[in-house]
Order: structure tokens, then C-alpha cells, then sequence
């Protein structure tokens, strides 16, 4: 059974580097768990989908609960799904910081990323939206 969770967290440690680990040990674990993604950061604020098997999305949320990168970590939205929506990526990422403001704007009352501020589903349309404009990097 295949479902799709997303969630936000805040980071502890902004640096490129940090994030840029983040990504790099996702790439190297995702893969032999079915696991596929993509992690939005701006600000100092991780949106994250992940999608897989049940029970590895489960295990992987509960590391990322624990992990002392992130703080703040809440579900936003959790569903069983008939197919992935990023399943082209091992985990894909989006550096809000280069894109246009306008599709931040769209979805939120700022043109900055606050999926706390949001549902989780206006926050899925945003992944949605920053797909169809080739915003995510990391294909893989």
C-alpha cells in the first residue's frame, strides 16, 4: 500500500552544507526503503513530501520526529494514494530562494513559505504547482 505524507519542520542548522546533508543522506537511504520525495526549503522552513510503502513512510517520519536537524516537525497531511506524484525522485528539492514569488504568493497571505500557516492540501498544491513549472532540482 502506497501513501503520501507531508509535513513541515523548522531547521536547526540553515548553512548550505547542512541542508545539502540533508539531502545527500535521503538520496543514499530512500532508495533501498521505496522511498521518494521532495524537500521545499526556504527561510529556515522544510516542506517535505515523502511517499512510499506504509510502513517505511511511517519509520522514516518517526526518525525525522527525532532527528536533532529539525524542530517544529508537524504532519500537515497524511492519505493512502493509488500512485506517486514524485516518483521520479529519490528526493528532488526546491530552493525557494530562486524561484518566482508570485507561486509562493498564490497559496499563502506572504510571498514566503509558512506551510504552518496553511492546510496541508494548499500546501501539497504548491509542490503540485512548483512541479508543473520545473522548479524541482535533483532528479535522480
Amino acid at each position: 500500500m502506497l501513501v503520501r505524507l507531508l509535513y513541515a519542520s523548522r531547521a536547526v542548522d540553515t548553512s548550505p552544507a547542512a541542508i545539502e546533508a540533508i539531502l545527500t543522506q535521503s538520496r543514499q537511504h530512500n532508495p533501498g526503503s521505496g522511498i521518494t520525495g521532495v524537500l521545499c526549503y526556504g527561510g529556515g522552513v522544510f516542506l517535505q513530501a515523502i511517499e512510499g510503502g506504509r510502513s517505511a513512510v511511517s519509520e522514516l517520519y518517526g526518525h525525522i520526529q527525532k532527528d536533532p536537524r529539525h524542530k517544529d516537525v508537524e504532519l500537515l497531511h497524511y492519505e493512502e494514494i493509488a500512485e506517486r506524484r514524485f516518483g521520479g525522485w529519490t528526493m528532488g528539492q526546491v530552493n525557494l530562494s530562486k524561484i518566482n514569488h508570485s507561486i509562493l504568493l498564490k497559496y499563502s497571505e506572504k510571498p514566503e513559505l509558512d506551510p504552518y500557516a496553511v492546510s496541508g492540501k494548499v500546501s501539497f498544491a504548491l509542490l503540485e504547482e512548483l512541479m508543473a513549472t520545473a522548479s524541482i532540482i535533483g532528479r535522480a
